[in-house]
């Protein structure tokens, strides 16, 4: 039986990426193929009908993943993750210039963010703000909608208008903020960081409990057995951004859960509630 995974069309990259594991687990025996998604929602949706095996999932779609399945009296596990996808945090910066030392003074003032259904670049630091008492005003960049912040397009557009001054903080992957720093979007020196959110989780291949068992077995072992030494793989991890598969967890996601839960981005049966999203 042929395994299928379903996987979001954020960049061009997404194609050569598993069209190379595709061939590469072909070789080693394992019958597997993918279908490429728009948008996450539509992926999770596809997921819990049984339209597909597993799916490489944002750590929202997780989420939701697990709330569509749990409300049909069903379930989903995390595979596999990449190592850089565990203890990820989102930072909160602000220019190094302003007088802005504290959460508290951003009352009265405009926090930039991401897409609105972006955990890393909205969610998990708004959510992070308001646990710390934070009062102020929001505006979105919504680059990539549907794309769970993958596209980080809202990112770079919240820190360009950090830089311009049209918004006094704004919510970046800590690893984003160290690009945009590398590529000159924020020029060295330029920001300094006023509060940093908890480690969390990001993607994970998640998989339905109607994926056949023995396909689902051989395609963890495949991919946790891939090496960054192996020439042929290494160009492929190096594109998704890993150097190993590491075994899925469920613990890195409780921010997140609550970040959903405190907004209204789903009910607790998966469906969609959050104002104005339409992916």
């Amino acid at each position: 039986m042929t395994l299928l995974m379903g996987a979001v069309a954020y960049d061009a990259k997404v194609v050569p990426i598993w069209s190379g594991f595709r061939s590469w687990f072909l070789r080693h025996g394992l019958p597997f193929d993918f279908v490429l998604y728009s948008t996450y929602e539509r992926q999770v949706e596809d997921l819990i009908a049984g339209r597909i095996h597993a799916a490489w999932n944002s750590p929202l779609a997780w989420i939701r993943a697990q709330r569509l399945a749990a409300a049909q009296g069903r379930s989903v596990r995390p595979l596999v993750m990449r190592d850089t996808d565990r203890d990820l945090r989102s930072v909160v910066v602000v220019r190094s210039d302003s007088g802005i030392l504290s959460v508290d003074d951003l009352k009265g003032r405009t926090v930039g963010t991401g897409a609105v259904d972006s955990p890393q670049a909205t969610l998990l630091p708004l959510h992070h703000l308001r646990s710390l008492g934070g009062e102020f005003d929001v505006r979105r960049f919504e680059v990539g909608v549907g794309l769970h912040g993958d596209h980080i397009g809202g990112e770079r557009e919240a820190a360009r208008a950090l830089l311009s001054g049209d918004v006094a903080a704004a919510c970046l992957l800590d690893a984003d903020h160290l690009l945009f720093s590398r590529e000159g979007t924020l020029p060295a020196g330029s920001t300094r960081i006023l509060t940093t959110t908890e480690p969390y989780d990001h993607c994970n291949m998640t998989v339905v409990d109607t994926a056949p068992e023995e396909p689902v077995r051989r395609f963890g072992a495949l991919l946790g057995g891939m090496s960054y030494a192996d020439p042929e793989v290494r160009p492929l991890l190096d594109l998704e951004g890993l150097t190993a598969w590491v075994a899925g967890r469920t613990t890195g996601y409780g921010e997140l859960e609550a970040a959903v839960d405190g907004c209204g981005f789903y009910d607790r049966a998966g469906r969609i509630t959050a104002d104005g999203y339409r992916p």
